[in-house]
């Protein structure tokens, strides 16, 4: 279950993860009321990633201009999502961002701490920065500031970073999450540290450990209007064979780190975007995993196509149905990459055979779907 940017800071302010004020606006009246001084940003509630670029963030600098926007935004659809709610919050000067997240890795079972000094906007054209941590044993302050170090922080930012990263590890376990991100991480002038948006994805086979997060469920207000095409989905080109079709940042960044630490290069990816797995439709969901693999299938040298879609609710039978109709709507005699999938949710055994009748690979680990992905990379006969 993936959390709006309100939900999930509210979990940072109670972690001790510094956030901006901030208020929920759920109608553009509730802005005469607004508690927090101008300028502000207004920020576009969906699951969709890419809204600053997409127009779903905007800075004003009065009640009459927010009014006009907030109307604007609501009225914006991002990756066929209408918000119900928007993010009122004050503007915050920042003098550089950084990326930092804390992710389940299915390979390794174990959690993975990610950071990188390139933050914001454009953190997945900058994958070679990212700096990985795996957590191995029992946590401690030392795998914070590992981190840190190897991000290339000096001087104060070492442990001012380090103790951001250890609450969202504690975050992290406390509440069962798949994933805690915050990006960008902005630092001011002063050195002091603000999370200026953030991403949490819980488990929904913990929510039953966890009635505030289950709650969350109900409340979570979003309306999506069927769109045809997903234009907006990019392939970031890399110099690999391997392409990655993913389903959210972390994920996509942690599988490409692992095909080059199995020997492989990656041809580029295309990030599906965590919401794929919410409130989309079945024939719209579908639509969404072909156009992410048309899309791919456009990277230069690829190869082979490797599929790896997480999340609890996804289902692996829905993702299946996609990868025949992509494949069954390809013309006679054109060359099509050779596909590898990891699945994990739903429905994996008839999946499986679904997909094994025309002759795809599918694994529910990670590293095993890899070292086919990077074995038939770098076969002459493909």
């Amino acid at each position: 279950m993936d959390l709006l940017e309100y939900q999930a800071k509210e979990l940072f302010r109670q972690a001790g993860i510094p956030v901006l004020p901030s208020q929920r606006i759920d109608h553009c009246k509730d802005l005469k009321g607004l508690k927090i001084p101008y300028p502000i940003v207004l920020k576009s509630q969906v699951y969709a990633g890419g809204r600053g670029k997409a127009g779903g963030i905007k800075f004003v600098e009065n009640t009459i201009d927010a009014v006009a926007v907030a109307q604007a935004i609501f009225n914006l659809p991002i990756m066929g999502q209408y918000p119900e709610v928007l993010l009122a919050e004050a503007k915050y000067d920042a003098e550089r961002e950084l990326y930092l997240a804390v992710v389940l890795d299915g390979s390794s079972r174990r959690p993975l701490l990610l950071g990188s000094q390139q933050g914001g906007t454009d953190v997945e054209l900058t994958i070679q920065q990212i700096q990985q941590v795996v957590v191995d044993q029992e946590f401690s302050p030392f795998y914070a500031r590992r981190l840190a170090l190897n991000m290339g922080l000096r001087g104060e930012l070492i442990q001012s970073v380090a103790a951001i990263v250890e609450k969202m590890y504690c975050l992290f376990v406390q509440k069962d999450l798949d994933l805690v991100e915050i990006n960008p991480l902005a630092v001011s002038l002063t050195g002091n540290l603000m999370a200026l948006d953030g991403k949490i994805t819980a488990n929904d086979d913990a929510l039953g450990r966890h009635a505030d997060l289950a709650a969350l469920r109900a409340q979570m207000p979003l309306r999506t209007r069927t769109r045809s095409a997903f234009s907006n989905l990019n392939l970031v080109e890399l110099e690999g064979n391997i392409g990655v079709l993913c389903n959210g940042a972390g994920l996509t960044l942690a599988t490409i780190d692992l095909i080059h630490k199995a020997g492989g290069k990656s041809a580029g990816f295309v990030n599906l975007g965590r919401e794929c797995c919410y409130n989309l439709p079945s024939t719209q969901f579908q639509e969404h995993i072909e156009s992410g693999l048309e899309r791919i299938a456009q990277a230069r040298g690829l190869k082979v196509i490797l599929v790896n879609i997480l999340g609890s609710v996804v289902s692996c039978l829905q993702v299946a149905k996609a990868i025949v109709s992509y494949l069954q709507r390809q013309p006679y005699n054109h060359r099509v990459p050779l596909l590898v999938l990891r699945l994990a949710g739903s429905d994996f055994e008839p999946a499986k055979a679904q997909l094994a009748a025309i002759d795809v690979p599918v694994f529910d680990a990670l590293d095993e779907a890899i070292t086919q992905a990077v074995a038939l990379g770098k076969s002459r006969l493909v």
